[in-house]
């Protein structure tokens, strides 16, 4: 099955305007019969008199009650006209940039991708139950690894008005849980929880406890799954229980190799070089910062990769360059990877991580970049139906205005 990310963000933002349209006036209703992005059919007319007949015999055009039905159409009409105007400019502008390539400020949840995964949950025993007066704060660097990837986790203890409190983790230690589908023998490794400042622990006697699980080395070097750390604690003599989750995939299916870039057809390309071991669909992700390292950009990457000796193009689109005029040199950040296996669990094989900034592209002058909007068959024929509706409303209009 082929992937088209483009599709699927055309798909939502067509989508997203449907919805909206129909939270419009029930004056206006669409219609099924269209297979384009959106139709709306005539509004309802209402009924009208019979005409005022003068002594001459010519028909007066309208009655009064007629006269106010009509201008009450016509303000339907003139409504409809403005809203698809609306739609269409809306759909024009936010599919100006190709899906791959995005200002970041669209996506925040983005913009630190390697930020550990902090939460405060209500201290739980060994039966579920929460504990009152006890809180657990926690941590944990990732969620999905693979090869010899390592993950810390941190746990510490808090009352309700958030001070830190002496705890004690009496036992911790990783766990299989296998897929239901696929009977294998429990793995089980000791993963020791240290408040030192040694190893995974950054500062001693902070009552902030930290391990590092690295499946690898501890057992889970063949598995495949969820592997789940439980940590059993005491603090203000109530005991209860810290989980964490990670997913594992021992195969690295392809390693990084180094960076080029090019200007081409109006548009900034890094190629990122990469060892593919093993043929399937790939799915990058960057994220570009301006010389004084303000968030700029997301570029992507989601296509079927051969082994080999490989590229992956990440384009920051014309365009956006100059729609945003990031100051130059760009720098390539926090780079991840991974191929895509459907159908399975896990479902995807981990690349090696590129943490930080590892490129900083040369510096362009502006007329070195397009200003020509992105293209595509597919949101061509949006705009196509998109426009006809606002044509169809605004000559709908002008026939009840009379001109």
């Amino acid at each position: 099955m082929k992937l088209r990310w483009g599709g699927v963000v055309l798909g939502a933002v067509a989508a997203g305007l449907l919805a909206w349209w129909w939270q419009q006036p029930a004056e206006t209703s669409v219609s099924s019969e269209r297979h384009g992005p959106m139709s709306v059919t005539e509004p309802r007319e209402a009924s009208a008199p019979t005409p005022v007949v003068s002594a001459t015999g010519a028909g007066a055009p309208f009655s009064a009650a007629g006269l106010q039905s009509r201008q009450e159409q016509l303000a339907l009409w003139r409504a409809r006209q403005e809203r698809a105007e609306q739609v269409y400019t809306s759909y024009r502008d936010s599919t100006r940039y190709p899906f791959d390539s995005r200002p970041i400020s669209e996506h925040p949840d983005q913009v630190r991708p390697f930020a550990p995964i902090e939460e405060e949950l209500r201290l739980r025993g060994a039966n579920g139950e929460v504990l009152k007066g006890l809180r657990l704060r926690t941590s944990q660097e990732r969620v999905f690894l693979s090869g010899s990837d390592s993950v810390k986790f941190t746990v510490e203890a808090v009352d309700d008005s958030g001070r830190s409190l002496p705890l004690t983790i009496r036992n911790a230690s990783a766990q299989s849980i296998p897929d239901s589908r696929t009977p294998v023998q429990t793995i089980q490794s000791a993963t020791p929880f240290a408040d030192d400042g040694a190893g995974a622990d950054e500062v001693a006697n902070d009552n902030r406890y930290s391990a590092r699980l690295t499946p690898a080395t501890q057992g889970f070097a063949n598995y495949n799954g969820t592997i789940r750390v439980l940590a059993e604690i005491a603090a203000e003599g109530q005991q209860g229980v810290a989980q964490f989750d990670v997913v594992y995939a021992p195969e690295v299916p392809a390693t990084w190799s180094g960076v080029r870039e090019a200007v081409e057809n109006g548009s900034l390309n890094f190629y990122l070089k990469s060892n593919v071991r093993r043929a399937g669909r790939y799915v990058v992700s960057a994220r570009v910062d301006d010389a004084n390292g303000r968030p700029f950009a997301l570029v992507q990457f989601n296509e079927e990769v051969a082994a080999g000796a490989r590229e992956f193009r990440l384009q920051v689109f014309g365009a956006l360059i100059l729609d945003k005029n990031p100051t130059f040199p760009l720098k390539l950040r926090d780079v991840e990877g991974f191929l895509l296996i459907p159908d399975t669990f896990p479902d995807r094989a981990l690349m090696p991580r590129q943490a930080g900034v590892i490129y900083t592209s040369q510096r362009y002058a502006r007329d070195r970049f397009s200003s020509a909007e992105w293209t595509s068959e597919e949101r061509e024929r949006y705009l196509a139906e998109y426009a006809k509706d606002a044509e169809e409303a605004k000559r709908k209009a002008a026939e009840l205005a009379g001109r």
